[in-house]
């Protein structure tokens, strides 16, 4: 059994072959009968005769509908006519299923294709997009694979915020209450003081009540903690990363950005080292702009997305106000009220798709912050045992890998990059 793709390159042109996969379009135009079928690998234009299968066959073949499933035989050939330069003439075929009418059409609306997104993800697409979103996530595990750092998991069920208590999910066990883990950081910290350098991928849950083209309830969230790093050696892993990240979507994925309709020169521009600017001189910047932000202001979907127009490739945000940061992050020595932080804000309107920054590592200082945001000790006290034991300097990041998908593929909203959104309004399929 072939994949199509393996009819396109030139060395089956002439050759008996079978492909099985989806009818995407069908058109009959009298004796012939024209099949374009998908697969996972691409699609091909397959013409049946009535000559070749007999009136019968050619019947059956023509009352096929779209996403009717199918295996094909037949031979090979060369066309630069053909959508993909190649048919495939058919000599016989075998019917999985045949389908009543399929019931996605051009003229649907956002919403219905939401609901019905368990039949939209069959579209080019959307299958463009995923695989895009599969090369992401294994090049990000390679990546760090292969600057020394070992993969783990912390659990989804915790009793400890990380990101404060308003935007959690809330729910019983046996009964006592936990919530739905916002980030796995604490538990990288945890792991850190054995393997030194972490990561890990796993869905987070904020309860944050946005619309905006960027939120999402339920997200995957790569994130790290490295021994011994500051800021600045954060930053720097994480270009590199990005950079890898976006080399091997080029390298692996041309043709469904093409499809995409991506500006792939704007993503072939995305070479480390990035733009580092300080928290308080981008505001000056912004107000160039014309913006009417002023010191102490958060950065929102909004506000990011106006100032990444002015950029062609991500840029570090560093050195936010303390009051704009949780509770963990270590406060700059240097700079009274500013901490040792960063954002990683994508360019062309995109915004933010990293957090990260050193973390408190010094046990007083740490007390002194939880007792500073009203959080209760007890609460927190295997992380503060952490500092208590053999405590040391370290940094890490967070990262959004829908966000970063969604703009890798210059999509119009983040719902476009998951395969299942789940937002404020949205919980199915």
């Amino acid at each position: 059994m072939n994949k199509i793709v393996d009819l396109l390159n030139g060395s089956m042109n002439g050759k008996i072959a079978e492909i099985r996969g989806w009818i995407y379009r069908i058109r009959s135009s009298g004796a012939l009968c024209f099949i374009v079928l998908r697969d996972s690998s691409g699609i091909i234009q397959a013409v049946g005769s009535r000559n070749t299968l007999g009136e019968e066959k050619m019947k059956d073949l023509v009352s096929l509908t779209i996403e009717s499933s199918i295996s094909i035989t037949g031979t090979v050939r060369q066309d630069p006519r053909a959508i993909t330069g190649y048919e495939l003439d058919i000599s016989d075929f075998r019917i999985y299923q045949r389908n009543e009418n399929f019931p996605i059409t051009k003229d649907k609306g956002e919403e219905f294709l939401l609901d019905m997104r368990h039949l939209w993800l069959r579209s080019r697409e959307m299958t463009s997009i995923m695989k895009i979103r599969s090369t992401a996530f294994k090049a990000f595990s390679d990546f760090f694979y292969s600057n020394g750092y070992y993969q783990t998991q912390g659990p989804m069920m915790v009793s400890t915020a990380t990101e404060g208590g308003s935007t959690l999910f809330k729910l019983q066990f046996f009964g006592e209450e936990v919530s739905l883990a916002q980030s796995s950081q604490f538990y990288l910290e945890v792991m850190m003081f054995s393997l030194e350098k972490v990561f890990t991928i796993a869905p987070s849950f904020r309860a944050e009540k946005s619309r905006t083209r960027r939120h999402l309830t339920e997200y995957w969230h790569a994130e790290g903690e490295a021994a011994w790093y500051s800021n600045e050696d954060m930053m720097k892993d994480e270009e590199k990363m990005i950079e890898y990240i976006v080399s091997e979507v080029l390298k692996s994925n041309r043709e469904d950005l093409e499809l995409l309709k991506r500006d792939i020169s704007k993503l072939e521009t995305v070479k480390a080292p990035f733009p580092r600017i300080r928290y308080s001189d981008l505001i000056k910047m912004s107000n160039e702009w014309g913006m009417s932000l002023k010191y102490g202001d958060d950065l929102g979907a909004d506000e990011e997305r106006e100032i990444t127009v002015h950029f062609d490739k991500p840029v570090f945000v560093t050195h936010y106000p303390e009051a704009l940061k949780t509770f963990y992050h270590r406060p700059d020595p240097e700079s009274p009220g500013e901490i040792l932080c960063h954002d990683l804000l994508a360019p062309e309107g995109f915004g933010e798709i990293i957090g990260g920054g050193e973390r408190i590592w010094d046990l007083n200082e740490l007390l002194e912050k939880i007792k500073k945001y009203d959080l209760n000790p007890d609460d927190y006290y295997w992380y503060v045992d952490l500092r208590r034991y053999g405590s040391i300097p370290h940094s890490g990041f967070g990262l959004g890998m829908d966000r970063l998908v969604w703009w890798i593929c210059g999509l119009e909203s983040i719902r476009e990059a998951i395969p299942f959104p789940r937002t404020i309004r949205r919980i199915k399929p």
